[in-house]
């Protein structure tokens, strides 16, 4: 049991929170689509056979499929984590903030980390098959953008870009497996996914502004300062509100959905409010609970507006 809790540690399996939600989005929007066709651009949906909502057309088989997506996300994430604290234990072992981790500590070998990254890598692919073919075809090139993130901050400040690319797959994803096509609603979240959580990212990396210019590792604090990486934090969750307003307004969604969006807009507003350039210790605060609250309750909101 104890190992078990340390590789969940490894991995903090606890902040599959941000993404596990959108995917959740993506897979009722993919219901949605097989019940009354694909949203048209700027109009609101019109029921192809008979009025009704997603809980019509929610099946067995459907559940089958939403543990094969749950399934996906969990190993995939998995996978991402474990590679990052492998390829970075050296820093990790550096950094007082991150020597306590289980790699550094000892507590997990290198070598059983990137073997537990490649297990996980080989279950998501498996489990695609099981999803449709697109899916699998395309499982590659999710591993691809989400294990080469942990490259990124080595030569590039847009390193919390790619994170957050990274994370918008989980929408789209989910979409996918449902439909086995692609459509322009889950490409809004997606969006709005990657804005939101690079600038969550850049808030998290305010920790380590002197650490990553002492090693020569790249983000936008370390390259910009503190201030101007929370202006730009900052733009990135304007550009993120506005994403899930334009999804809003696309998919003819009602009041539930709009209840959402404003504790989505509210939780990024708070947690610039309680982090400043010279008080950096509400940062665990604003990164969990702000962000975690956000995506949650945003997403309930969404699926019971299209249940309604």
């Amino acid at each position: 049991m104890s190992t078990f809790k340390n590789y969940l540690s490894l991995i903090k399996f606890s902040h599959t929170i941000f993404a596990l939600p959108f995917a959740l989005i993506g897979f009722f929007l993919g219901l949605f689509d097989l019940h009354f066709g694909e949203i048209p651009f700027m109009g609101r949906p019109t029921p192809i056979e008979e009025e009704g909502s997603v809980l019509d057309v929610f099946s067995r088989d459907h559940f089958y499929l939403l543990l094969l997506v749950l399934g996906c996300m969990v190993t995939a994430r998995t996978a991402a984590m474990a590679f990052n604290r492998y390829l970075d234990r050296h820093y990790d072992a550096k950094n007082p903030r991150t020597a306590v981790r289980e790699i550094p500590k000892g507590i997990i070998k290198p070598g059983n980390a990137l073997a537990f990254t490649i297990i996980n890598c080989l279950l998501f692919v498996a489990i695609t098959w099981f999803i449709n073919p697109l899916c699998f075809f395309l499982s590659p090139v999710a591993l691809a953008v989400i294990l080469g993130y942990s490259y990124t901050k080595r030569f590039t400040p847009l390193c919390h870009l790619i994170l957050g690319i990274g994370l918008s797959l989980a929408p789209i994803g989910a979409y996918l497996a449902v439909t086995a096509h692609f459509s322009l609603l889950p490409i809004f979240f997606s969006l709005a996914v990657i804005c939101w959580v690079s600038g969550f990212d850049i808030i998290y990396a305010l920790q380590d502004v002197e650490f990553d210019r002492s090693n020569e590792l790249y983000s936008i604090p370390a390259s910009l300062g503190k201030k101007n990486a929370l202006r730009i934090s900052e733009l990135l969750h304007v550009l993120s509100s506005l994403f899930v307003i334009v999804a809003g307004w696309h998919g003819g969604f009602g009041l539930w959905y709009w209840l959402g969006v404003l504790v989505f807009c509210g939780m990024l507003i708070y947690q610039h409010s309680v982090v400043k350039p010279n008080d950096l210790s509400r940062v665990n605060l604003a990164f969990m609970t702000a962000n975690g609250i956000a995506s949650v309750v945003f997403a309930i909101f969404v699926i019971t507006d299209l249940f309604i």
